[in-house]
């Protein structure tokens, strides 16, 4: 192997291993100084700890409990009220009447009105961390069921069976500090410069299945904020709520919060996506939010809505009666509000706080004051949830449409390009999962799609690469007469290609061609909220938008982590299989051409860097990308006996001067 092809080789080594670290390490580059602060305050809670008498292990889960159930004043104790639908457990607070927690219940027999699947993360914290796996976390009010009644306390919530859209409360073993979700950060609470507002104590006005009423007083401010579910026996709409405000008195300075999402951990790391939408011209446009440093304030700009979103689900804030111009957008650190992450595999940190922020979105309220109304979605942004969303508030009267679809994301670095590309794919992998009712068969038809469309660039690649094989001795030979002479080896060897018809170019056009497709395939099996926790085989594959996990240990090995994954290996051996099957190059090593000898090292070094590469993306990709290497072996084999069959042209025979005179 000559230099030259060594140091590429090298380099797309560490190229695309770079791209895997990519994935899984999106903030490293403030890793180091988070580290450092996570460190001293870590050395800080030893020492106080030191000072303080050791607390029995049996009593730290009581005493936990009373910690995070203390109110944050001594006017009154936080209290919590749920109303809970076939889509959401809405979880209110007294403090900021507000909501604490958004729990989307997992589809099951019993309730397959939900569309959110129990993915391996909820699995884990029911087995290994039930203190932070009930639902709601706190003791709670329902309403009573007579007319007479007075509220229904329930101790404790459920164990399981909820996705936790809002980070919550979270619990933790000593030494480690167990965190409360302050006010502040709740769901639809109204804030201001002022802290204690967001602190705000609220009385229970109204309290049935279907609405809550608070009301509170400030400062010469009457506050009163009413909740409801719709006006029958259901919501209007999956995942949505209604909330009505009444500001009585000044109501400058005040904003209604969004919350701050879960994380939702896609293709190696957390993908938030912040979102609006305004209206121009009678036109409506859709704009990203770039997460800010620390805060963002933009006061020129009046939104017909804002999305705040993990990547999968999330809540979108739609006023339905004029507010004030203007967005905030404040990122959270992870040391401050935690995901729930932070617990998973804790001993070894598998998931930094630091590496983990959030973000909350707000909307300004009328200065005037005086009554608002707003809509909030809170839930998954699924393709069929979200149609049906926006066919419900949609008005044909006025062309009036809310467009919430467009709060669905494509995560992917050529997303411009692809984007085109992936919906036209979703379309046909939702009808073949119309008829198969499996997304991972849905995605192996659609690879065949895909190829059968990419059928003629795929064989004129393949003819192209099959003539350069066939006449490789004839190039190498003309290399050897003159390599002292490149520039004449150069020429001679493009007479070759000319006189044997052979472009050298053309087996790399139909690559560039269907790139898009591939990207956008790349981009579709990343995204699609339908993949989510949906399984292929049961007890290996359990989440097409995670790695597969064949068994797993305890002891973290570098880069494999807990788990090991065993479709890139089976996409890596078939890669190599491939490769032999396909190499026209004599089975005995001394009999190859230097050439044929760098073509094999190569493909060797190759198939090695794509089982790293793909040893964290997710099954689904692993899926599609194995599909495909079949289906391209079956049809490079195929296109391969066919051109075998054509010889190549002969050379055309040179004239002597004397023949070309008498001609």
């Amino acid at each position: 192997m000559d230099k030259r092809t060594l140091l590429f080789v090298i380099a797309m080594s560490f190229t695309l291993f770079g791209v895997n670290l990519f994935f899984q390490h999106q903030n490293a580059q403030k890793k180091q100084e988070w580290q450092q602060q996570q460190k001293a305050k870590q050395a800080q809670k030893e020492k106080q700890k030191q000072q303080e008498e050791p607390t029995a292990p049996s009593e730290w889960l009581d005493q936990t409990a009373q910690t995070l159930t203390r109110p944050f004043s001594k006017k009154s104790e936080e209290k919590f009220y749920v109303l809970e639908t076939p889509y959401q457990q809405l979880v209110f607070s007294n403090y900021g009447g507000a909501l604490a927690e958004i729990n989307l219940p997992f589809h099951t027999k019993e309730n397959e009105l939900s569309v959110v699947r129990e993915i391996e993360f909820d699995r884990e914290m029911v087995h290994s961390h039930p203190e932070n796996a009930h639902f709601p976390s706190h003791p709670y009010y329902t309403p009573a069921t007579s007319s007479k009644g007075d509220f229904v306390l329930h101790e404790q919530g459920t164990l399981g069976g909820y996705y936790p859209l809002l980070r919550r409360d979270l619990i933790q073993q000593p030494p480690r500090q167990s965190v409360r979700v302050k006010p502040q950060y709740y769901a639809l609470n109204i804030v201001s410069d002022y802290p204690e507002l967001a602190e705000l104590v609220y009385d229970v006005k109204h309290f049935d299945e279907h609405s809550i009423t608070f009301e509170a007083n400030q400062n010469q401010r009457r506050i009163t904020k009413t909740y409801s579910l719709g006006d029958g026996t259901q919501q209007e709409a999956p995942y949505t709520l209604n909330l009505a405000i009444k500001i009585e008195g000044d109501g400058r300075g005040l904003w209604l919060t969004t919350g701050v999402p879960e994380v939702e951990w896609i293709s190696g790391g957390p993908a938030p996506t912040l979102k609006y939408r305004l209206t121009r011209n009678q036109k409506s446009e859709v704009e990203k939010i770039d997460p800010p440093q620390d805060a963002l304030t933009v006061s020129s700009v009046y939104l017909d809505w804002i999305c705040n979103s993990n990547g999968f689900l999330g809540m979108i804030l739609d006023p339905l009666k004029e507010i004030d111009s203007g967005y905030r957008v404040q990122t959270i650190p992870g040391t401050t509000l935690p995901s729930r992450l932070v617990e998973i595999d804790q001993n070894y940190e598998r998931f930094k706080p630091a590496n983990l922020p959030g973000y909350m979105e707000m909307l300004p309220l009328k200065s005037q004051g005086g009554k608002l109304e707003f809509r909030l979605f809170a839930g998954p942004f699924d393709t069929a949830i979200l149609k049906e969303v926006d066919a419900k508030y949609s008005n044909p009267e006025t062309g009036y449409n809310p467009d919430y679809i467009a709060c669905q994301t494509m995560h992917g670095w050529f997303t411009f390009i692809s984007e085109p590309f992936a919906k036209f794919l979703f379309v046909l992998m939702n009808l073949f999962h119309s008829f198969t009712g499996s997304w991972a068969l849905s995605i192996i038809l659609l690879t065949v799609c895909l190829r059968l469309m990419l059928y003629p660039l795929n064989t004129w690649s393949t003819k192209s690469m099959v003539r350069m094989q066939q006449i490789s001795p004839e190039v190498t030979a003309i290399q050897e007469k003159y390599k002292k002479d490149p520039k004449k080896a150069q020429i001679e060897v493009m007479n070759l290609y000319r006189e044997r018809g052979v472009n050298p170019a053309s087996g790399c056009l139909p690559l560039l061609i269907q790139m898009p497709f591939l990207i956008g395939m790349f981009d579709l099996l990343k995204s699609s909220f339908a993949l989510r926790g949906a399984p292929f085989i049961p007890g290996w594959i359990d989440d097409l938008t995670a790695p597969d996990v064949l068994f797993r240990w305890n002891q973290p090995i570098f880069f494999i982590g807990t788990e090991f994954h065993l479709l890139p290996f089976l996409l890596g051996a078939v890669m190599f299989i491939q490769q032999r099957l396909m190499s026209t190059a004599p089975k005995d090593p001394a009999l190859m051409t230097d050439q044929q000898r760098q073509q094999r090292t190569m493909g060797t070094m190759m198939t090695v860097v794509f089982t790293i590469m793909f040893y964290n993306f997710p099954s689904g990709l692993n899926i599609y990308w194995l599909s495909s290497m079949l289906l391209g072996i079956v049809q490079q084999w195929f296109t391969t006996k066919q051109m075998e069959k054509q010889p190549l042209p002969a050379a055309p025979t040179k004239l002597t001067p004397k023949k070309a005179k008498s001609r």
